[in-house]
């Protein structure tokens, strides 16, 4: 259960919205006194009041208004100027409310849930002229954004790390697989690969520089699709200018390189990396199993005493590749300094093959296996205090599930879903030995229960045992349309749950062995492979068809890192104004107005439905957020908190009813009209922007919950 780190840090964090908050009403108020406006509140917070000061009354627990009416017979907004004067009561109450998550000003005249509420006294608010209440509504935006530009100036001060501008992969088919090179430093092409490749080092787009890889995202989303941009990167140690077409990315529907940011050699310094790194290397066979926090410093051939360095998961990727399979030595520095050396394998990319019916939305989409041939569920991990601990051990096969024999991963998730709390039978396999278990489902979840088994499955590569064979696939088909397709296997009748070898391979495990025998078979122009089935009626000899356009996919199939990238950290770049702080002022506005437009175009692909609504956060979302920023150091607490006074500034002036933004429309209305909108109208307009941040706030809390408690 991923929880709030500390208590310390949450103090913090809110510590922290409170000045975002102080220095957004701060706006109002100072406009309202410049602008001689009567302010009655001004207030931190909703809610009850947890304690108050006005001059004449000073510090009281909960509202001065008590006091004020005990020693005037009347509330201090029934008392004119004079009478306030008369008493030495101030007319603003400063207050402390029960909840932290916003605060307001307010001014005699003029109330967002009641526009009916106006006022003949001189100083009111609907009394001041319109350039003035511009001046008011329009001032808390203006501060939050000067106060994330002055945080942004402290934090770069400091010096700030971001994800470096290097790429790391190029997903296929994209645009930045498709730029062409225009010239190297010398003015020559012919010598250089097209496309960006992983380790360039985006140095301009657009003539523009690139510090870090969030400015090369928001250049992409910001280019029109199928206009060219020109690209400078460092490649080798020279600089190669490309040509690239930007074009809409599939998955999140926006304008798009194709790229994604280089990883580190240094394992991310997380416990769950350890259980990863455990379950991903078991089945490779080395020698040791490096822990989080480590860092790969060198790879060499089996054997070697020397090593290459490397910078990126990048280049361990590429060894891996040249491997061919076969072992290779590799080095890593822990923490402490020590150093370690030892022996690994590449492991076989496996298929990935998609449900014909599988959606974006579809949980389990896709199985991993090769030519329709999919591994048995194994039960890697059992969670601490699982009903199933002792019960299930790490390593069983499960050979069937509530009736179902040799279910498939899918499978095996939709009868933990569909049958919901309760016992399920489930045979294992376990030292060889079938075992008969009664297993426990349990509901878990606080707001979105759901049915649970409590262990961590995974795909069983080192066990000869065969899931159910999937029959068909989608796959795409002429002219890259969506097309369903039998699998080589469909037709052979292999039954879930049977053991397979494959002759000529004997000294290998399993899965790995058919792996190599399928790539050898394309390598040598055979039509088929041959393989060993046993089930319960005995042995038989199978030859799996490889027509033609099953021979392009597993041709593709590569030797991959037995470490995937997610593992690894950033590679990371500081981002700093050296002491200058002329260039810190520039630094901050610069990264003032990226977030502004990523903001605003977060709003966009939000009503466009490319962004999901549970993908926002609510005020528990960034306060967890927050706190794990804040263990980061106080240059990143000061750039995430500017971040969210740039969000702040934003939503705030949105045309919406109750904020900032709609009372600008209201104001700018009365001035091309003669008159402010109709009462009723802003009534209900009013409600409908209750109803809307309402519902927006019950979302993003519901959405925050789950990622606390799921």
């Amino acid at each position: 259960m991923d929880t709030l780190l500390t208590g310390a840090n949450i103090v913090l964090v809110l510590l922290g919205f409170g000045l975002l908050i102080l220095v957004h009403e701060a706006g109002h108020f100072i406009a309202a006194k410049w602008a001689n406006i009567r302010t009655d509140a001004f207030a931190i917070g909703f809610g009850p009041v947890l304690c108050s000061w006005r001059k004449g009354i000073g510090f009281t627990l909960g509202s001065s208004g008590a006091e004020v009416v005990r020693r005037t017979g009347r509330p201090s907004r029934a008392l004119t100027d004079a009478q306030l004067a008369q008493h030495g009561i101030g007319e603003t109450e400063y207050s402390l409310r029960v909840l932290p998550l916003g605060g307001f000003v307010r001014m005699l005249g003029q109330d967002d849930l009641d526009p009916s509420a106006m006022s003949l006294d001189p100083r009111a608010y609907n009394r001041a002229s319109i350039a003035h209440r511009m001046v008011v509504i329009s001032a808390g935006v203006i501060m939050n954004i000067l106060l994330a530009a002055l945080l942004f100036v402290i934090a770069f001060s400091i010096g700030v790390k971001f994800e470096a501008p290097v790429v790391g992969d190029v997903r296929p088919g994209s645009a930045a697989e498709a730029a062409v090179v225009l010239s190297d430093a010398n003015g020559d092409a012919s010598a250089q690969q097209s496309g960006l490749q992983p380790g360039d080092r985006v140095r301009s787009i657009q003539g523009r520089d690139m510090p870090t890889f969030a400015d090369v995202q928001v250049a992409a989303a910001m280019a029109v699709p199928g206009d060219p941009l020109l690209i400078e990167v460092e490649r080798a140690g020279e600089v190669v200018q490309l040509r690239a077409t930007i074009t809409i990315d599939p998955v999140t529907n926006m304008p798009s390189l194709g790229i994604s940011p280089a990883a580190s050699t240094t394992l991310l310094p997380d416990e769950k990396v350890n259980q990863l790194l455990e379950t991903a290397l078991r089945p490779l066979g080395g020698s040791f199993t490096p822990r989080a926090g480590w860092t790969l410093t060198g790879l060499g051939p089996s054997g070697a005493k020397n090593m290459e360095s490397v910078e990126r998961w990048g280049q361990l990727e590429a060894a891996a590749r040249r491997t061919n399979g076969e072992t290779f030595n590799w080095w890593w520095r822990a923490p402490d300094g020590t150093t370690h050396e030892g022996a690994i394998r590449a492991k076989p990319q496996w298929q990935r093959l998609r449900y014909t019916d599988a959606t974006s939305r579809t949980v389990q989409g896709i199985e991993e296996g090769i030519a329709g041939l999919v591994p048995m569920v194994e039960i890697d991990r059992i969670i601490p205090g699982s009903p199933n601990e002792g019960i299930l051990k790490p390593g069983d096969l499960v050979y069937a599930f509530n009736g179902v024999t040799a279910p498939r991963m899918r499978a095996f998730r939709d009868i933990v879903k569909q049958h919901g709390a309760g016992d399920v039978p489930m045979t294992v396999i376990r030292d060889d030995q079938e075992l008969e278990l009664t297993v426990r489902i349990v509901q878990e979840g606080l707001f979105d229960s759901s049915a649970k088994l409590q262990v961590f499955p995974g795909y069983a590569w080192d066990a000869s045992r065969l899931a159910q064979p999937m029959d068909a696939i989608a796959m795409a088909g002429p002219a890259g349309t969506p097309a369903t397709i039998a699998t080589p296997v469909a037709a052979l009748g292999i039954a879930g749950g049977s053991t397979f070898s494959v002759p000529g391979y004997d000294d290998l495990s399993p899965w790995r062995s058919l792996w190599i025998a399928v790539r050898h078979a394309i390598e040598r122009g055979h039509d088929e492979v041959q393989i060993t089935v046993e089930d319960h009626n005995g042995p038989r000899e199978v030859a799996i068809p490889l027509n033609s356009a099953w021979t392009a996919k597993l041709a593709a199939l590569q030797w991959q890192s037995p470490i995937p990238q997610f593992m690894f950290g950033p590679i990371q770049v500081v981002r700093s104004s050296g002491g200058n702080p002329f260039r810190a002022v520039s630094m901050g506005l610069h990264e003032t107005w990226n977030f502004v437009v990523l903001t605003y175009v977060t709003i966009d692909r939000l009503f466009r439905g490319t962004v999901g609504v549970e993908q926002l956060h609510g005020p528990v979302g960034i306060v967890h957020l927050g706190t794990r920023i804040a263990d980061r150091g106080v240059a990143y607490m000061l750039f995430f908190l500017a971040l969210i006074s740039v969000n702040l500034a934003v939503l705030n002036f949105l045309p919406l009813p109750i904020v900032d933004g709609g009372l600008m429309l209201y104001l700018i209305y009365e001035k091309c009209k003669g008159r402010p909108p109709s009462i009723g109208f802003q009534n209900g307009a009013a409600l409908l922007g209750l109803l809307l941040i309402g519902s927006l706030f019950l979302i993003t809390f519901y959405n925050d919950i789950l990622r606390l408690v799921g």
